[in-house]
C-alpha cells in the first residue's frame, strides 16, 4: 500500500511570495521509493495523497525585526509611531541592531516628517518588551498583515488545544506561497494517504512545522556603469528606456546557478536567502525592472531556463536563446547543467542567426593538430572544462536617422560566455578567450557587424585575458604566459585580435570580474551586474 516515508522542507524559513514545495518521499505498493506526486486525479492502486497547509495563529502576535527579518523584535522605536512611519519598520531585535541601523533609520523619520510637514523630533524613545530577550512578544499599534483575508473561509479553523493556538487552513495543494497575512506565524504542512473510494484517511498523517514566516527583504540598489564617461541616467527616460533613437540598453548578469549556491561556499549567507525559490523572484524582479533591450545571463540552469526564465521573460516581450554547457566533466542531473542565455526584446530586435561555441570541441581539434599522441589524454584533461559561448546576430528595428544608410540592415552580433576556469590554469583561460575572439573576428569581418561581447571571464585587470580583450594583444613578457605546459600559447605573437573593443570591468572579488564589451562606437547604454550574494539579508 502507498505510504509516506518522510517529509522535509527545502528552506528553514518561509518568505512571503516565495513558493514552498516540501520534499515528500513515498513508498509505493511494490516497495520502491519515489518522490513523484500521487494526486486524486491519478490514484495509485486505489490511494492518493492529500495535502493541507495551515497557519498557526496564536492569541499573541510576534513582531519581526525590520533589519534582520529572521529574528523576533525585542524593541520598538516610538519615534516611528510618532512620525507615522509604517509600523513594521519600527521593530528591532536588539539595541545594537537599532544603533547600527540608525543612520538609515533616521531617514525614515525625516521623510515621514517632511511628508507630513511636521517638525522632526531628534529624541527617539525605545520601548523594550518585558523579558528583553530575542524571543519575547510585543503588542503592536498596527497590523502585521496587509489586511487581506484568507483564501479559505474563517470557518475552516481548528483549535490545537494548547497555548491558545488556532489552525487556519490556507492551502490544499502540495505547494504553498506564503502571503503577507502569514508574517510572524508558523506554517504547518500535513500529508496523508487517502482511500480513493471511501475518501477516508489511511494511517497517520505526516506533518512538519516551518519557522515563522518573514517578509521578503528589499534588494539593495545597483550602481550603473557609464560608457566612456557618458551620463547613463541622463540617456534614459522614466521607464528606463533610452531617449536616442539609435541607442539601446544591455544587461549582463551571472545569476549564480542553484547547483553552486551551497552553504559551504557562501557560509556568510543565510540558507533561506540561498534557496532558489527566494532568489529566482528577486532575479526576475530586478531583470525586468531595468527594461534592457538585450539581456545576457550566465550560470542559467537548463531546467530553470525552460521552466522559469524563458516563459516569465516571454511575458515581458523577450525572445529567448540558450546554450547549455557540455557535460564531459559534469557528473549529476543533466537538467542542472548551466549555460548561457540571451534574451532580446521582440519590439526592438529580430533574430537573424545563432552560433554555438563549444570549447571542448576546440580542445579536441587543438590536441589532434598540436599535441603528441602520448600527451593527448593529459592535454584533454587540462583543456576540457565544458565551457561554451552563445553568439547571436540580431537585426535592429530602430535606427539613428542621422547615420542610417537607406536599405542597409542594421545588424548586431551579441556574444555571451562564461569562462569558468580555475585560476591556476592561466593558459587554458587565455586560450579560451583567444579562441572566442578569433571566431568573433571572422563574423565581424564577413559582414562588418558591430560586436557586443558579454560574459563572466573570471579574470582581473592587468591579467593576460584582460589585456587581450582590452588591448588586442598580450605582452610577450607577461607573467601569465609562463604557465603553458602544453605549448598552446606559442608563438606569443599569435595572441592578437582586430576587434576595436571598449572594455568595461567591474571587480567583484579576487579572480572574478564580469566584463561587458562593445565596439564600433555606437551610442550604447550598458548595464553590468554581478552575482554577489548578500552580506546582509535582502540583496541578491
Amino acid at each position: 500500500m502507498l505510504s509516506v516515508i518522510r517529509v522535509h522542507l527545502p528552506s528553514e524559513i518561509p518568505i512571503v511570495g516565495c513558493e514552498l514545495t516540501p520534499y515528500v518521499l513515498l513508498r509505493r505498493p511494490d516497495k520502491t521509493a519515489t518522490t513523484d506526486d500521487v494526486p486524486e486525479s491519478a490514484p495509485l492502486e486505489g490511494h492518493f495523497l492529500k495535502y493541507r497547509w495551515y497557519r498557526v495563529q496564536s492569541d499573541k502576535k510576534v513582531a519581526i525585526c525590520s533589519v534582520h527579518p529572521s529574528e523576533a523584535a525585542t524593541l520598538q522605536c516610538l519615534g516611528c509611531l510618532k512620525s507615522k512611519v509604517p509600523v513594521n519598520k519600527s521593530y528591532h531585535c536588539s539595541t545594537k541592531c537599532f544603533t547600527d541601523a540608525w543612520q538609515h533609520h533616521r531617514v525614515l523619520h525625516e521623510r515621514a516628517a517632511s511628508a507630513a510637514a511636521e517638525g522632526n523630533d531628534e529624541e527617539e524613545l525605545l520601548r523594550l518588551n518585558s523579558t528583553g530577550s530575542g524571543s519575547g512578544l510585543l503588542s503592536t499599534s498596527g497590523s502585521l498583515t496587509n489586511g487581506s483575508s484568507s483564501i479559505y473561509p474563517p470557518a475552516i479553523t481548528q483549535k490545537t488545544g494548547s497555548g491558545g493556538e488556532t489552525l487556519v487552513e490556507v492551502g490544499r495543494s502540495k505547494t504553498y506561497t506564503p502571503m503577507a497575512d502569514d508574517v510572524g506565524h508558523v506554517l504547518k504542512f500535513e500529508c496523508v494517504v487517502v482511500n480513493a473510494e471511501t475518501k477516508q484517511n489511511v494511517g497517520l498523517s505526516c506533518t512538519i512545522l516551518t519557522s515563522r514566516v518573514i517578509p521578503a527583504p528589499s534588494p539593495s540598489p545597483r550602481r550603473l556603469i557609464p560608457v566612456s564617461g557618458a551620463d547613463v541616467v541622463g540617456h534614459l527616460d522614466s521607464n528606463g528606456r533610452p531617449f536616442s533613437m539609435g541607442s539601446f540598453t544591455v544587461l549582463s548578469y551571472n545569476i549564480l546557478a542553484d547547483a553552486y549556491a551551497s552553504s559551504d561556499i557562501y557560509n556568510y549567507c543565510p540558507t533561506w536567502a540561498l534557496s532558489w525559490t527566494y532568489r529566482r523572484q528577486n532575479l526576475l524582479r530586478e531583470i525586468v525592472k531595468y527594461h534592457a533591450d538585450v539581456v545576457c545571463l550566465q550560470e542559467v540552469q537548463n531546467d530553470h531556463f525552460d521552466e522559469f526564465f524563458a516563459p516569465e521573460l516571454d511575458k515581458h516581450g523577450y525572445q529567448a536563446l540558450f546554450k547549455r554547457k557540455t557535460n564531459e566533466v559534469f557528473v549529476g542531473n543533466t537538467n542542472a547543467i548551466d549555460g548561457c542565455a540571451t534574451f532580446f526584446r521582440r519590439d526592438r530586435f529580430s533574430h537573424v542567426k545563432k552560433y554555438e561555441v563549444e570549447f571542448n570541441k576546440a580542445a579536441q581539434s587543438l590536441t589532434e593538430a598540436l599535441i603528441p599522441v602520448a600527451q593527448k589524454k593529459i592535454a584533454l584533461n587540462r583543456l576540457v572544462k565544458d565551457n561554451v559561448a552563445l553568439i547571436v546576430v540580431l537585426e535592429a528595428k530602430f535606427g539613428n536617422q542621422a547615420s542610417d544608410i537607406p536599405g542597409k540592415r542594421q545588424l548586431l552580433c551579441v556574444a555571451n560566455t562564461h569562462v569558468n576556469v580555475p585560476h591556476e590554469l592561466k593558459d587554458v583561460k587565455l586560450w579560451q578567450v583567444h579562441t572566442l575572439l578569433k571566431g568573433l573576428e571572422k563574423i565581424a569581418a564577413s559582414a562588418d557587424i558591430p560586436m557586443l561581447v558579454c560574459g563572466d571571464f573570471n579574470t582581473v585587470p592587468a591579467s593576460a585575458p584582460h589585456s587581450l580583450l582590452a588591448m588586442g594583444k598580450v605582452d610577450p613578457m607577461h607573467p601569465d604566459l609562463m604557465v603553458d605546459p602544453l605549448g598552446i600559447l606559442r608563438p606569443h605573437t599569435k595572441l592578437t585580435h582586430q576587434l576595436p573593443l571598449v572594455v568595461l570591468t567591474h571587480p567583484l572579488q579576487e579572480w572574478e570580474v564580469a566584463l561587458l564589451l562593445s565596439s564600433k562606437g555606437e551610442e550604447w547604454i550598458l548595464r553590468q551586474m554581478n552575482r554577489c550574494l548578500p552580506t546582509v539579508p535582502g540583496t541578491l
